[in-house]
């Protein structure tokens, strides 16, 4: 049986090189986990390798292929992997069986594939004489592959939320102008993190406030995101520009069952100008967000997503349980003035209190700003879901 080792100084330099090429493949591989793997012998890296684009070769067989081109044999190496390798043929053969032929001496993994047709690689691994353990930190190493497990065995994506915020935790002044709090490298950064989801949710009172456009900007496309607009009685403006550019990039909007029945000419307007528009189950008067999440898994296949508000979205998302990692870009300023707004209003009658449990995963200075990042404590060093 795979051992669960205590990590050393050795194996957490290894594994976080392997988890910062996994990171390469976020918005290039989806359906498929995001994947990183290098070949170590006597401290030295002599193969790396990532998991490049849905349907090719995995980060295991990039590694040995690698180390070759370097010169190198991986006969005996040590494989230091994100996820464990896969054990069954389907857009591309076993991995276990690459590391076999290959030689390799040792195996470290971070985290349990948690596919049933998938899994089982590390036991044929140890079950052929190649010596097994399971080691998951850098906290990075089985986070990387977080979403995928999510999605694997609960049907939901990896929800990230985010919001600029002043030092006082204000995300807006009292007359609701938010432009901008945040620097312009912060919103650059923001791009970044747009390109590699799958979806961009908001609700109608952002569309209606800032008539944002919610598209990658200023940065290279991995992916282009699904504009998603939480809108319980379709009041979104058919004048709005994410309804004049649904053509351009696909917009989805949701509403209440009742609405969708009662509201038969507006679903078509949106509809002719290329939106498309789903009924969903109401909670509290709101659309159902852990319905909305269970439809954008189930029919758009969408792994990772991004919650960019308001505050009451912001709150029902968090009063639900379901944001999975935060990204806080805070200013070097206050903004406490009359009216001015928080981040996060949570649904009458909810409280937040003890709710969810978050573990600080990275702080980064940003010039001026502090970009800081929490992730859900049950995922902290989890290496299965």
């Amino acid at each position: 049986m795979t051992a669960k080792l205590q990590s050393t100084r050795r194996d957490r330099h290894f594994m976080g090189i392997a988890a910062r090429l996994a990171m390469r493949g976020i918005g290039r591989v989806e359906p498929n986990p995001c994947v990183g793997a290098v070949l170590v012998r006597d401290g030295a890296i002599v193969g790396r390798g990532y998991h490049r684009s849905y349907g090719e070769a995995h980060a295991e067989v990039e590694a040995i292929s690698d180390c070759r081109r370097r010169g190198n044999s991986p006969q005996g190496a040590a494989m230091y992997v994100t996820l464990e390798p896969c054990n069954h043929t389907g857009k591309t053969p076993p991995c276990t069986e690459a590391i076999l032929k290959a030689g390799i001496g040792e195996l470290i993994y971070a985290a349990i594939d948690p596919d049933p047709a998938a899994r089982g690689g590390a036991s044929r691994l140890e079950a052929a004489g190649v010596r097994v353990r399971i080691c998951d930190t850098p906290m990075e190493a089985p986070l990387v592959s977080a979403p995928f497990r999510k999605r694997t065995h609960e049907g939901l994506p990896w929800v990230i939320s985010k919001w600029a915020q002043s030092i006082d935790g204000k995300i807006a002044r009292g007359c609701g102008d938010s432009k901008w709090i945040s620097n312009a490298s912060s919103r650059l950064s923001v791009h970044r993190l747009r390109s590699r989801v799958d979806a961009i949710i908001v609700g109608v009172n952002t569309v209606v406030r800032d008539d944002p456009l919610l598209t990658v900007r200023g940065v290279p496309i991995r992916s282009t995101p699904l504009r998603v607009v939480l809108d319980s009685t379709l009041r979104v403006p058919i004048e709005s520009r994410l309804v004049q550019t649904a053509r351009q990039v696909p917009v989805l909007i949701f509403c209440s069952l009742d609405t969708l029945a009662n509201h038969e000419a507006k679903e078509r307007e949106l509809v002719a100008r290329g939106a498309e528009v789903v009924g969903v189950p109401s909670h509290e008067g709101r659309v159902d967000c852990a319905e909305v999440l269970r439809f954008l898994t189930r029919n758009k296949e969408a792994e990772r997503v991004l919650v960019e508000g308001g505050a009451g979205v912001l709150g029902s998302f968090f009063a639900l349980g379901l944001i999975d990692e935060l990204r806080i870009f805070q200013a070097p300023f206050l903004l406490s003035n009359e009216g001015s707004v928080q981040a996060i209003r949570p649904p009458k009658g909810h409280s937040l209190i003890d709710s969810v449990q978050y573990t600080l995963q990275s702080v980064r200075r940003i010039h001026s700003d502090l970009e800081v990042r929490y992730v859900r404590s049950r995922y902290a060093h989890c290496t299965s879901l």
